[in-house]
Order: structure tokens, then sequence, then C-alpha cells
């Protein structure tokens, strides 16, 4: 079981992240407020696993430990930033995270576009670390200090989906 340590949103592709004590998810369309937040019923195959990404903090205490390059919760523009849990190991599983349920779509792996947005060579040393992505199966709000915890076989992710590692 792990934590939830920071929560981080931005309103706009390229916009500054924004530290929040707690956020409200509504299957289908995302983070509320947030860049990747779909229109109620509206649907793009684009956006599948980007309704609530995850990054460890591990990742990036590592990252700086083995490769000298330091990065802020939040400079991975990931939402949630958590303690305690192999992300990875969610990829094709369900998890709860306070009163919200979600399943592992896949790894979030680093992307340039990110590399140029943070000046940082984090390609290498972020791979198959820097997070996952994940589909909400349950509405709720998550807030600071949750609760992460895997509860059982994804139901909804289809089983060749969890098995790729895209940008």
């Amino acid at each position: 079981m792990g934590i939830v340590e920071h929560i981080h949103i931005a309103r706009a592709k390229a916009a500054p992240m924004e530290a929040v004590d707690h956020i409200d998810v509504v299957k289908g369309v995302g983070v509320v407020g947030d860049r990747h937040a779909l229109a109620p019923g509206e649907w793009d195959e684009s956006h599948l696993g980007e309704e609530l990404t995850l990054v460890e903090a591990e990742s990036l205490e590592n990252l700086a430990r083995d490769h000298g390059i330091h990065l802020a919760p939040g400079d991975t523009r990931r939402t949630l930033t958590t303690r305690g849990i192999s992300l990875n190991e969610l990829v094709g599983r369900r998890f709860r995270v306070g009163e919200v349920v979600a399943e592992g779509v896949e790894l979030c792996e680093p992307c340039s576009h990110l590399q140029s947005l943070l000046g940082k060579q984090i390609l290498r040393p972020l791979a198959h670390r820097a997070g996952i992505r994940a589909v909400l199966v349950q509405d709720g709000s998550i807030q600071v200090g949750d609760e992460v915890e895997e509860i059982g076989a994804a139901e909804l992710v289809p089983a060749s989906a969890s098995e790729q590692t895209t940008h």
C-alpha cells in the first residue's frame, strides 16, 4: 500500500503544473480542471489512459541520486506523486486511490516534449520509471495523504493494452 504525496494539474497544454490539495475525477472525462479532461459525453481514443497519471516519488529520488537530475514533484507532469507502492505493477490491475477506483493501462514513458519542457536529458534515465496511465472506473475525490492500494485484476483494460509501453 502506498500514499499520495502530491497532486498537480495543468489547466492547459504546456502550462505550468499547479500543486493542489485535492482533485475531483470523473470516469470518461478525467481530472476536473486539468488539460486532459474531456467535456462530458466526449470520447477521444488518443486520451486513453490520460484520465489519471501517477509517478513514484522514489523514481524521482533515484533519478537525482543515480543521474544527478533533480525534478520537483509535478515536473514529470503526472497528476499524482505516490510513495510506497510499485506503480508499474498496477498496469493491468485495478487499484483504489482515496475514494476513486482506477485501472492501470500502460507505462507513462518520458517523451521528447517533456524533455524539452524540463531542459534536462530524462528519456533514458526515466525509461520504464516515469509512472503509469490509468482509466477511471469510479468517480470521486482524491486528496494528498490518501492511500493507494491494488485491489484486483483489471476488468476494463484489454490485456494487450497492459503490455504496451508507448509514449
